[in-house]
């Protein structure tokens, strides 16, 4: 492999070439670039790639492109844009911070970055305004995120402050070094005590704002799931993922016949109808997002190279609906106990 750093810059861009020999012949594209340019991880290699920063023999490519030999690689290195997300005052629940990284418990409701319907009073606003210096490596209305919640789910998320942190904890999610566990309140008695669920996951084949394990392009995804609480119709389950795909416990739990609580997309309402307890069926009617909680989160610090583990209990809402829960249940079996006696005399 040649490497050629032609200098050309435009608005202060930087163009460098690299011609493919013998021994990269069938690399894919992405692993390519991100093997030889150290300063990008290899989900901003896909993003540059999408947005047509990399040429291929002139021409754009795919991100799974694979190489050839005399193939020639032009990648337009730009500089890191200001982000265009406002700095706004907003109250943080902070785990932990440094001067490398920050650890949030996320309320349920707050949305993660900018996005459409979403421009505004978001967990990046709030944090431009605490920490002030934050890495723009993650795009100009995603600075310093490396991984999301969504935006009904709640619990733990990190962020990077620096472009190295920002670039040594993506590299941590893509090599799924980062653990992951939550709790999740699902829909029925669930069948044995822990178990697996390996399905891919992949955008809906009609519905594109939705993920499926029947998707024609779904990648593999593995949930590892326990049972924390049986409350009868109820269930919650200590869940870690070992793969991050987009919904990847909402899609697994309902694919298993599972669905999480609350949760308006792939969730089940009928399932209400299981509930004969009065009170608790006007809890669950209550409970306006998915019962999904980010507990735990564990990953190395990307300065002091030791592994840090952090917990978030659960939160007021889903600890009310879980301890209206405990009470259905008591209630359930002070009747049958009474019954029992009955018969007995």
């Amino acid at each position: 492999m040649e490497s050629n750093n032609l200098s050309t810059e435009t608005q202060q861009s930087t163009e460098i070439q690299f011609t493919i020999d013998k021994s990269q012949i069938g690399q894919r594209l992405d692993i390519f670039l991100a093997q030889v340019e150290p300063t990008i991880s290899r989900s901003h290699v896909k993003h540059v790639i999408e947005e047509g920063d990399v040429l291929v023999n002139g021409k754009t490519p795919k991100v799974s492109q694979k190489l050839k030999e005399g193939d020639v690689i032009i990648l337009t290195q730009r500089p890191p844009q200001e982000a265009t997300a406002v700095a706004q005052e907003m109250p943080l629940n902070i785990v932990y911070e440094d001067e490398a990284i920050i650890v949030i418990n996320k309320p349920a409701g707050l949305v993660v970055h900018p996005a459409p319907g979403n421009a505004d009073k978001t967990l990046v606003n709030a944090l431009l305004f605490h920490c002030h210096d934050l890495s723009g490596i993650g795009g100009v209305l995603r600075p310093g995120i490396v991984h999301r919640l969504d935006k009904d789910t709640s619990g733990l998320i990190v962020a990077a402050k620096s472009d190295d942190a920002h670039r040594q904890l993506s590299a941590q999610f893509e090599k799924h070094d980062v653990h992951k566990k939550y709790l999740a309140l699902v829909w029925g008695d669930v069948k044995g005590n822990h178990g697996e669920i390996v399905l891919p996951v992949g955008r809906h084949t009609t519905n594109r704002k939705k993920m499926s394990t029947k998707s024609k392009r779904g990648k593999d995804a593995l949930t590892l799931w326990k049972v924390r609480e049986r409350f009868g119709v109820v269930t919650l389950l200590e869940v870690e993922i070992k793969t991050g795909r987009t919904h990847q416990i909402r899609v697994h739990l309902s694919d298993r016949g599972y669905p999480v609580i609350g949760d308006a997309v792939y969730g089940n309402s009928a399932k209400i109808k299981t509930v004969k307890d009065p009170l608790l069926k006007a809890k669950i009617k209550e409970f306006n997002r998915q019962a999904l909680h980010a507990a735990q989160l564990s990953f190395i610090h990307p300065q002091k190279n030791e592994r840090m583990l952090f917990t978030a209990d659960m939160p007021q809402d889903l600890a009310d609906l879980c301890a209206q829960l405990r009470l259905s249940v008591k209630s359930v079996d002070s009747k049958t106990d009474l019954w029992k006696h009955k018969l007995q005399i």
